[in-house]
């Protein structure tokens, strides 16, 4: 599975499957990191500092602009510092 969920101000992203094997997941680089990769990048200019993206396949084609989601991880992104850690499902 992959699922991300929000409650208007922080975001959840899961990416996990019992056989190891769960489809991608990808979250963006920080934009103010995106604004000076690329400064002639219009898209980033109106992006709030804060702004993240989670997909499932990366948008565009800006290098460093994508980081993957590691399998049996969760993410974290609110304002400020951004958390990935490991998951996995508490059994029954």
């Amino acid at each position: 599975m992959t699922v991300a969920t929000s409650d208007g101000e922080s975001v959840w992203a899961f990416r996990y499957s019992s056989e190891g094997k769960s489809r991608s997941l990808y979250f963006s680089t920080d934009v103010t990191a995106l604004r000076q990769l690329h400064p002639d990048a219009d898209i980033l200019r109106g992006l709030g500092d804060e702004t993240r993206l989670v997909v499932s396949e990366p948008l565009g084609d800006l290098p460093g602009a994508w980081n993957a989601v590691p399998e049996s991880a969760a993410g974290v992104v609110r304002p400020g510092t951004d958390e990935i850690r490991q998951f996995e499902p508490i059994r029954p």
